[in-house]
């Protein structure tokens, strides 16, 4: 058993309540929101701290508002296909150019290796993106979701690192079984890349399902919007007219408030992603060491 000293006792005691305290400010919001969310009138326009709701005061109209909108149906369609297409692809094209960098005999791979860097340091501002984004044809086109984010400076340096760490005797044997690269990759190197195809497929899970700038900006179309823009719409009406949009009927628009209506509004965009990271985060930690400690 380890002995520790009176002075590594103290700092474990400060550390456990400076994390604590960290850990409580982050889950705060989220215990707020959620309580707010399934609150009465009356539980909702109470003051305090609302970590937990009333139990006589516990309503799930606010749910049912928000899930009888069609809109925010189709919001959720549009959200789902750039989430579930735009990690697809965005996981694809990180490790395909992750691996290429991992070989060392690609040609121009300082080159590639530089460029991919410029990346991460210079950016051509927002006019020049938007103007690009229009040269393009992607104006109120749903590809705008999925091709501007189809590849991430960092990611690519997490999946190279992976790759370089990864035995060259499995390639060499491969080579010798008549297989060529793109074999070799799909059939070696995909399937014992779990970890870092996990982590990055998570990374960029969260970074569609949060998106909501791109769709203000290039979609004109109220139709083709993504349900995190949706949401902020309702975020922003802080009247209770905006209850009366969504058909409720009087019985509960009585028992409704627009802080509830945004609160459960809110809840709906977050927890799906929340479901996803438990089945990611066996990979998420191993991926993420793996990929930053080779060069």
């Amino acid at each position: 058993m380890i002995q520790r000293t009176k002075g590594e006792k103290v700092f474990n005691v400060f550390n456990y309540i400076i994390l604590s305290l960290l850990a409580l400010t982050t889950l705060y919001p989220f215990l707020y929101t959620f309580t707010i969310s399934i609150s009465t009138k009356l539980a909702a326009d109470t003051v305090g701290l609302h970590i937990l709701p009333e139990w006589g005061q516990i309503t799930l109209d606010p749910y049912k508002l928000v899930f009888r909108n069609p809109e925010i149906w189709t919001a959720y369609g549009w959200t789902l296909f750039r989430t579930i297409v735009g990690t697809t692809l965005s996981v694809f094209v990180t490790c395909f150019y992750g691996y290429a960098l991992s070989r060392p005999n690609l040609m121009w791979k300082k080159f590639f290796s530089t460029y991919l860097m410029i990346t991460m340091i210079f950016h051509g501002g927002q006019i020049p993106t938007f103007l690009n984004i229009k040269a393009l044809g992607l104006l109120n086109n749903v590809w705008v979701y999925i091709l501007p984010l189809l590849i991430s400076a960092y990611n690519t340096i997490v999946a190279k690192s992976f790759f370089v760490g990864i035995p060259e005797s499995l390639n060499e044997s491969a080579k010798i079984d008549g297989a060529g690269e793109f074999r070799t990759f799909f059939q070696i190197i995909m399937p014992l890349s779990k970890p870092v195809i996990m982590t990055l497929a998570l990374w960029a899970a969260v970074n569609h399902w949060n998106s909501w700038f791109d769709s203000m900006l290039y979609m004109t179309s109220g139709k083709k919007i993504v349900v995190q823009q949706y949401i902020q719409r309702i975020v922003n009406e802080n009247n209770t007219a905006a209850i009366t949009d969504f058909g409720a009927g009087e019985n509960a628009a009585q028992n409704l408030t627009s802080e509830t209506v945004k609160s459960a509004s809110i809840m709906v965009t977050v927890i799906p992603i929340l479901c996803f990271y438990p089945f990611v985060q066996r990979f998420f930690i191993k991926g993420v060491t793996l990929g930053a400690v080779k060069g």
